[in-house]
């Protein structure tokens, strides 16, 4: 089927809010035909149910025109687990469109006119390979929230006009949030292995979405307030920033940045970053082990000094652990250089 573009919508016990997500996707103005691809993760909540009646609505047809959209629901037969990532990197496979814009089941889109504005960049610029835009921040019940130290955690994407690969690098910033990017179907061409969006980490996807993109061009990012955050963090809570509370984010970061690396350098030549990275990293597993030295933090130091100490930092020169980490040491408080 001729679609332009494809969005790619992620649910996982999100009977709450699906319907209003779904209806935002559904009430978006546009002058080509879209498709919803759904990818839900074996729910247990109502949610598939929710997506079966509207999914009804909008039966299978060929795209005749302007405007014209369809939905594809697929519910996996089991849940992922702790692998939703593969949910995503599946579920995006499976779109047709040139085009590939993102909406989690929690989040909605606030603007009818959002994947046009988008669209209508990116065929005016060739060089950019997506564009973002600027969010509200809602709690549970969707109303916005003015607490400042969560609204904090959204200057993450406070951003204006082009982002670049550096930018990624060093600026400690994002270009969009998740619910915010619509880009150019990369996946058509296989230029990169894309198997690593599930294999680098079990949870962040929005991160290697970002890099794949950030590799073949740079994102624009516009100040138009288009899509909602449903900043939700609870125990118990099955969305991300609530299973968030359950893992030890500092140490899944440093495997999955090692990970992006490895892959990374399939392609291109690391920069001073990943130096820098692997020695913050290296530097936490160290404190962790002095703390409490344990056949678990010994696991996790002897990981962060095999490739990153001996590959990235010492390109391969003889070393020890033993002896890297008293020079890691000296050279924090000054003595000697790395």
């Amino acid at each position: 089927m001729d679609y332009k573009l494809s969005v790619i919508f992620i649910t996982y016990n999100h009977a709450p809010y699906v319907e209003k997500a779904l209806r935002s996707i559904l009430a978006q103005e546009t002058d080509f035909p879209f498709e919803v691809v759904i990818g839900d993760d074996h729910s247990t909540d109502g949610t598939g149910e929710i997506l079966r009646t509207i999914a009804d609505e909008y039966p299978p047809h060929e795209a005749k025109g302007c405007g014209d959209r369809q939905i594809r629901l697929y519910v996996r037969e089991e849940n992922t687990g702790k692998r939703p990532t593969l949910n995503v990197y599946e579920t995006t496979k499976r779109c047709n469109g040139d085009y590939l814009a993102y909406l989690e089941g929690d989040d909605y889109w606030t603007d009818p006119l959002k994947l046009q504005k988008q669209v209508d960049i990116l065929d005016r610029h060739p060089k950019y390979m997506a564009v973002t835009h600027s969010l509200q921040m809602v709690d549970e019940a969707g109303d916005s929230i003015t607490d400042p130290d969560v609204l904090q955690v959204g200057s993450l994407y406070d951003w204006d006009g082009v982002y670049t690969y550096n930018d990624f690098c060093y600026s400690k910033k994002w270009p969009g949030h998740y619910a915010s990017v619509v880009s150019r179907n990369i996946y058509k061409e296989e230029k990169y292995d894309y198997t690593i969006l599930y294999r680098a980490s079990d949870f962040t996807d929005d991160a290697m979405i970002l890099l794949f993109l950030l590799m073949q061009g740079d994102i624009y990012r516009m100040s138009d307030v288009m899509s909602a955050w449903r900043y939700v963090k609870k125990s118990g809570g099955s969305n991300w920033n609530s299973i968030a509370l359950r893992r030890d984010i500092a140490r899944d970061d440093c495997y999955m940045s090692r990970k992006v690396m490895q892959w990374i350098e399939q392609y291109r030549q690391l920069g001073p970053y990943s130096k820098k990275r692997c020695l913050d990293d290296f530097g936490l597993a160290l404190k962790e082990y002095l703390r409490r030295p344990d056949s678990t933090n010994k696991a996790f130091l002897k990981d962060m000094y095999e490739y990153g100490i001996t590959h990235v930092v010492m390109q391969d020169k003889k070393t020890s652990l033993p002896g890297f980490a008293v020079r890691f040491v000296l050279n924090r408080i000054g003595l000697v250089k790395i």
